[in-house]
């Protein structure tokens, strides 16, 4: 693949619990879409399993703030207090240098600058959970956090609500395997890949 490709990114953010990792997961699984995980980077400590180099890039608060002074980041967002996450520059170049396109599972602010950088070749996708309520009872069952950090990130999400018509579709996770279809439909589309077979 040439050095000069430049793929399509795929934004997909939505508040925590709505099941957006399910269906990027998924979509990473479609060999035909050719996508990559764009891995974010966080200040924050690792959660259950979760990996360096693979789930995040885990770094220090200080590490953090050098790469914000250094303008490294596509994007980056104090998500909590003194709690950041970000995507480096260099991730997308290090997916476009593999001939695939790169796809986010990010903060919907991140997500919405991403759009603005890259208003052509970004499809950005808002997952919407079925309701706060059922938000609340999924980050229950995740047994993950504190109660108090449960409930600031039920607060966050009402206003991240807020933020869905600024994005280019909205897919209602309302019945997994039909959000599943939706989504590879939008990025089918989005690549062309149908119209590709029918032409072909």
């Amino acid at each position: 693949m040439s050095k000069d490709f430049k793929g399509k990114l795929f934004v997909f953010s939505a508040p925590s619990g709505s099941g957006k990792t399910t269906i990027v997961r998924h979509l990473l699984a479609q060999e035909r879409f050719k996508l990559a995980f764009s891995i974010s980077v966080t200040n924050r400590a690792p959660r259950g399993d979760e990996k360096d180099g693979i789930d995040y890039y885990f770094i220090s608060l200080k590490d953090f703030k050098q790469k914000i002074k250094n303008e490294e980041f596509l994007e980056w967002e104090e998500v909590y207090p003194d709690n950041f996450y970000g995507t480096l520059k260099t991730e997308v170049e290090r997916i476009w240098a593999q001939g695939k396109h790169v796809i986010f599972d990010i903060d919907v602010s991140g997500g919405l600058r991403i759009k603005r950088k890259f208003p052509k070749e970004t499809l950005a996708v808002f997952i919407k959970p079925p309701s706060i309520d059922e938000l609340k009872i999924r980050l229950k069952k995740r047994s993950t956090e504190s109660e108090n950090k449960i409930n600031m990130r039920i607060a966050k999400a009402s206003a991240e609500l807020a933020n869905a018509p600024q994005f280019d579709k909205v897919i209602k996770n309302y019945d997994l395997p039909v959000a599943l279809k939706e989504a590879e439909d939008l990025v089918d589309d989005f690549l062309g890949i149908e119209k590709e077979v029918k032409n072909g």
